[in-house]
């Protein structure tokens, strides 16, 4: 049975390449148990992995003056890392903490480098994968000026419904970059 992993590589690719060259890929990946809190990377440490969310949600976060803020919430099914971190070898300017217990199938730095450049299939993959990832961030920010708070939750709530259940109220209202108390005002109204 094909797993949701390999379908993910196969649809990024454009299912361009065998069943062989896409498991060769998957067979690279180790996989990394984080329990609840327990941290990917801390700012200011370098990072160690490029990973796929197997189960959980990573919170992508930074510290302020006054605090954390949420950047990003990798959930389920999706690939994650602090990017630049991991590929420059260079301290992370953010943190990437588990938010429940999460499975992660990662690559360490040597093997993300030897499949780029010896698998055409990972390349594509990669490129793909930066591609669509660059549209969501452009989105984001877009959103983030033209849309009023209500409308970036009612966004969030018609594209992610289940990110409601299951992520804590503070960790969607700084992703939103809303305060948890107009958050919780703008739920009661759209209830």
């Amino acid at each position: 049975m094909e797993t949701y992993f390999a379908q993910h590589l196969q649809i990024l690719t454009e299912s361009a390449f065998s069943k062989h060259e896409i498991a060769e890929i998957q067979n690279a990946f180790k996989v990394v148990h984080l329990k609840k809190n327990d941290f990917l990377v801390r700012q200011g440490e370098i990072c160690k992995y490029f990973c796929f969310v197997q189960s959980g949600i990573l919170q992508h976060a930074v510290c302020i003056d006054e605090g954390e803020k949420t950047t990003y919430l990798a959930l389920k099914n999706s690939f994650t890392s602090s990017l630049k971190s991991f590929l420059s070898k260079t301290p992370s300017r953010k943190s990437i903490k588990a938010v429940f217990d999460c499975e992660l199938l990662v690559l360490d730095f040597t093997t993300f480098d030897e499949l780029y450049k010896n698998h055409e299939a990972f390349k594509l993959f990669y490129h793909k994968l930066i591609e669509r990832q660059i549209f969501l961030i452009d989105d984001y920010r877009i959103d983030l000026l033209t849309l009023s708070p209500e409308e970036r939750y009612q966004k969030l709530l018609a594209n992610e419904p289940n990110l409601l259940q299951q992520v804590p109220l503070h960790y969607l209202s700084s992703f939103l970059g809303i305060s948890s108390r107009h958050m919780s005002r703008i739920r009661q109204q759209i209830k």
